[in-house]
């Protein structure tokens, strides 16, 4: 058993990991930037270390401060969070090679599934289904333009090394690929280091669907079901929800064994999730995040099931809790992402703090490092909670959703709060009618 765990990380999700290890009678150690010295993670934790300066760079993606944080305080394992290095295979490396233990896959699988291409691959090799398009790196846009062709337009550059939406660009047709091609690769260059981009088949109206799956490392693995993450603005989610509106018991029995299956093939540990795009009842596979999700806590509400506490166990060499035979649905949950951002440009909005209610009552969470008084700096995510909401169906989840937005209360800087306060009147949003391009044109029309 691990005596004490450091979280190499800051807000909601180091506060969150320091919650299990409490309860698990692991002391915690906090790491904070000069800019996050009266965090509420850094209050919360047994102890906590400073390591630089507010720039990430500088402090919560500096592996030498880490890895000497952990040698001051006699950490003997890391939990990364999401974000920052949580998907470094480098420093996944880097903990082993000092003796201490990451709470997460290994980096092969990380330095795998980070890859778009080699993912893409290893999928369609474990049995995943995959969307159609090009076997690998796109060369040049001579080799771009024969595949737009062979697959029809339209189709979707993407980023080898992508993520959050950048390195992505549409070509509807023949003529607007050079653009595409080009921009991506720029885009890809400047935010990655790496400018290979690969195509695909773009689809029309298709929803996000996320399979949580978990592994022991040994080649045992299950599946929690999925997640519903359609509603999304820039491809970042903002709402999600578990079980999925449009999945259908036999569909999530279909796609999870297939999951489950193919993580037990690869001997993953940890918890991970493999992501789709669905449409017309097909699962076509987009890439794999070798960590803890920001959504996770859905998947936990539905299944009654801590995520963290089960990643700390399998990294300790202990045996998951539970078999997929004794994971069963119950009920409805729904999460959504609040954001210091100011309407209608969601440009950031750091500050104070001057009065935090968070909700309460039956089948409401709420994770959040907010407090009265704390100065939100201007240096990271502008992620400040999220709330999440259990229900016995999902009218239930969504009047309980309705009910606890009216209770929050975040004075002193603007939020994406009247965001979703709106959203829970349309009817689409009541009747689960959306897809990954609802948001987006629903804020054109709404939201001046």
């Amino acid at each position: 058993m691990f005596d004490k765990i450091l979280i190499a990380n800051r807000g909601e999700i180091a506060l969150r990991v320091i919650r299990a290890c409490r309860e698990m009678g692991i002391k915690s150690v906090a790491v904070h930037s000069t800019a996050d010295v009266d965090a509420m993670h850094v209050r919360m934790a047994d102890e906590s270390v400073c390591i630089g300066p507010p720039p990430g760079n500088q402090s919560y993606l500096s592996i030498p401060a880490i890895i000497s944080a952990c040698e001051i305080t006699g950490a003997q394992a890391i939990h990364p969070g999401y974000g920052f290095l949580s998907e470094n295979a480098n420093f996944v490396q880097i903990v082993e090679d000092h003796e201490l233990t990451f709470i997460g896959p290994s980096a092969e699988h990380i330095r795998i599934m980070g890859d778009k291409i080699t993912a893409k691959e290893t999928a369609k090799k474990l049995g995943i289904p995959v969307v159609p398009g090009s076997e690998g790196g796109v060369p040049d846009l001579e080799a771009a333009k024969r595949i737009g062709e062979e697959f029809g337009y339209p189709v979707i550059v993407k980023a080898t090394a992508g993520g959050g939406g950048r390195g992505m660009k549409l070509a509807k047709s023949a003529a607007e690929m050079e653009n595409a091609f080009r921009t991506a690769r720029s885009e890809a260059k400047a935010a990655f280091g790496n400018d290979e981009v690969y195509i695909e088949k773009y689809l029309q109206k298709p929803r996000h669907i996320e399979i949580q799956v978990f592994g022991d490392g040994k080649g045992r693995a299950v599946h929690l079901g999925e997640r519903d993450c359609s509603l999304q603005r820039r491809h970042q989610k903002v709402f999600e929800e578990a079980p999925g509106p449009s999945i259908s018991p036999e569909e999530r029995a279909r796609i999870g064994k297939i999951c489950a299956d193919a993580v037990g093939d690869l001997g993953y540990s940890g918890a991970g999730t493999i992501e789709f795009l669905y449409e017309d009842g097909e699962f076509y596979f987009i890439e794999m995040n070798t960590r803890l999700q920001v959504e996770h806590p859905v998947t936990e509400a539905i299944f009654g099931i801590d995520l963290v506490r089960e990643q700390i166990r399998v990294a300790e060499g202990l045996p998951m809790s539970f078999t997929q035979d004794e994971l069963t649905i119950n009920g409805h949950a729904i999460e959504i992402r609040l954001n210091a951002e100011k309407l209608p440009n969601f440009s950031p909005s750091p500050g104070r703090i001057t009065q935090y209610h968070a909700p309460g009552g039956l089948g409401v969470r709420i994770d959040s490092a907010l407090y009265d008084g704390y100065s939100i700096p201007p240096y990271y995510d502008s992620l400040i909670g999220k709330l999440i909401v259990h229900g016995r169906d999902r009218p239930e989840a969504l009047a309980r959703l309705s009910r606890a937005l009216s209770e929050l209360i975040i004075d002193g800087i603007d939020t994406t709060i009247p965001l979703f306060a709106a959203l829970l009147e349309e009817p689409d949003i009541q009747q689960g009618n959306y897809n990954i391009h609802w948001l987006e044109k629903w804020l054109a029309a709404n939201v001046k």
